[in-house]
């Protein structure tokens, strides 16, 4: 006999759920809407998809209705979030998710966060927690072999989706300033998708270069990804420094306005210039030659 049990993300979070089917379950994660499931929905603009969020009736409604996000929020507290963690403080939890998504893409500072929310720093870290686990925010912790020079312990959270992030942030319109950042998200998002997996770093030195995604798969040196919504913008120098220290491996500027592939040179750093699409092919091919 075979069940296929859909339900919210908080099912897998039930210790009762994942201890009873231990070894006799495959999850399969539903992400919020990728470039295929834009293709098949007939509207791959990607703008579009940026403003309005990657869940079917955001993403279908004709009008954003502020209230709808408002309202997915509170049936978020009361259906998943009361059920299966029993918090208290509905307003401080919910001003946390409020913050996690303004400030979505950066770095994560707990304590900054304590004052807002009328909590605790253990508080807010164990809140943190809960998001994880329910797949509303993605904790991206950093890559690294060298504490004296790298970023060890300092996480960036991403919110799950650009629609939230949009509403949180009050972009109704979006500017040139905003699509690199919700770009970004979108990659993350469709990594994920493509490869089941939250395995992503991203990479900062002390001196404030920084990698957006870093990728380790068995058996091949770390790719280095760098996200950017126009191929004309890039600043190698991230990349360059991140090189230094790690000479092995390829690296991918991943650009929304790149249809055909090409390749650039950085002071002996080669980057592939590529589209999402070519992106999810390149890294599933390398999946398949390293099982």
């Amino acid at each position: 006999i075979r069940i296929l049990a859909t339900g919210s993300s908080t099912l897998g979070a039930s210790h009762k759920f994942r201890d009873t089917l231990t070894g006799r379950k495959r999850d399969i994660w539903l992400t919020p809407m990728s470039l295929e499931d834009l293709r098949d929905f007939k509207k791959d603009k990607i703008k579009y998809r940026l403003q309005k969020g990657g869940l079917p009736p955001f993403f279908l409604s004709e009008k954003l209705v502020e209230s709808d996000f408002q309202e997915w929020v509170d049936s978020f507290w009361a259906k998943d979030i009361q059920e299966l963690f029993r918090l208290e403080r509905r307003h401080s939890f919910q001003k946390f998710v409020e913050l996690i998504l303004i400030q979505s893409g950066g770095i994560f500072e707990a304590t900054k966060m304590a004052g807002p929310c009328e909590v605790s720093r253990t508080t807010i870290s164990n809140y943190l927690k809960v998001l994880e686990e329910t797949f509303v925010a993605h904790v991206i912790r950093p890559f690294s072999t060298n504490p004296s020079m790298e970023i060890v312990s300092a996480p960036k959270v991403y919110g799950f989706d650009t629609g939230f992030v949009c509403y949180y942030r009050r972009l109704s319109e979006l500017r040139s300033e905003d699509l690199g950042v919700l770009w970004e998200h979108f990659v993350l998002n469709e990594i994920m998708a493509n490869l089941q997996t939250r395995k992503i770093n991203y990479w900062r030195d002390k001196r404030d270069h920084e990698v957006d995604f870093i990728l380790v798969q068995q058996g091949t040196p770390p790719l280095a990804l760098e996200c950017k919504w126009s191929a004309d913008h890039y600043d190698p120098a991230g990349l360059m420094a991140f090189r230094r220290r790690y000479k092995e491996g390829n690296n991918y500027v991943i650009c929304a306005d790149v249809e055909k592939s090409y390749s650039r040179k950085f002071n002996g750093v080669t980057a592939a210039f590529v589209s999402l699409k070519t992106l999810i092919k390149e890294i599933k091919g390398s999946q398949n030659r390293h099982p």
